[in-house]
């Protein structure tokens, strides 16, 4: 073979060489691009169905801290600030987030309740029930999703945030028929409350204590309660002149009786 035909199948070797090689490498790149774009869409499917496992509603039953066999949650002397008292007397309220008399309730006696709550004369049980939503009065049930935000706001931030947002959802309610705030909006309302956003987000957006206050409204019939609000001192439902909603000065008139 002479030097100049072997110079040239040198050359043609070194030339299938270098493509050989450039295949492998043209491969490599690809198998890296298609491993890349295999992970970032494994991982935008993890990122979907986490966002959306955060948001999934509660089914079960779960109950609130401290909750009573009643349905209930306790506001105490020491919660509002005040010192512990000695046998306070239980007031009970059944109220619906929505119900405008109960907003009107609280607007009249609110301020009476808190002072008698710090001052040690009362505690108060609040019982949550929703059965306007299953009226129609809220196209986004709003009565259960506003009495989960409180129950959430106390349960990852304490007593005095949950007693914040109580009065503040009251103060801003819904008018009937209408759209209640949305879940994020809620959210933000108990964060302006005093909760802390990491611990009451997930509380609310998934609707923890939803199914517990559905089974509160169903208790309802078993307790006699008809309507809201219903107040009972020590144990004795409460009412204005005619049967109408009572004022602080019946309810005042009651704990005092409930003391002699």
């Amino acid at each position: 073979m002479s030097d100049k035909t072997e110079r040239a199948t040198r050359a043609e070797q070194m030339r299938k060489d270098r493509e050989r090689a450039e295949k492998r490498q043209r491969n490599i790149v690809t198998l890296g691009i298609v491993a890349a774009v295999i992970a970032l869409v494994a991982l935008g499917a993890y990122a979907v169905n986490s966002a959306k496992k955060d948001r999934e509603h509660e089914t079960a039953v779960v109950l609130p801290k401290g909750a009573t066999k009643d349905f209930g949650v306790v506001y105490t002397p020491k919660d509002a600030g005040g010192k512990a008292a000695k046998d306070p007397v239980r007031v009970v309220i059944y109220e619906d987030m929505q119900c405008p008399i109960c907003q009107q309730f609280e607007a009249t006696n609110g301020s009476y309740l808190a002072q008698s709550v710090k001052s040690g004369q009362i505690e108060l049980e609040y019982r949550f029930v929703a059965f306007l939503d299953d009226l129609g009065a809220s196209p986004n049930e709003y009565s259960r999703r506003a009495a989960n935000a409180a129950l959430c706001t106390r349960e990852t931030s304490g007593p005095k945030a949950f007693k914040t947002l109580h009065d503040l959802l009251y103060a801003n309610q819904p008018e009937e028929k209408t759209l209640g705030p949305t879940d994020n909006l809620l959210v933000d309302s108990a964060v302006s409350a005093g909760a802390k956003k990491d611990a009451v987000a997930p509380c609310i957006l998934k609707h923890r204590f939803v199914p517990w206050i559905e089974k509160s409204t169903k208790s309802m019939q078993k307790a006699k309660v008809t309507g809201t609000p219903t107040v009972r001192v020590d144990g004795k439902t409460i009412q204005g002149a005619g049967g109408a909603v009572p004022s602080y000065l019946d309810i005042q008139k009651a704990v005092v009786a409930a003391k002699s």
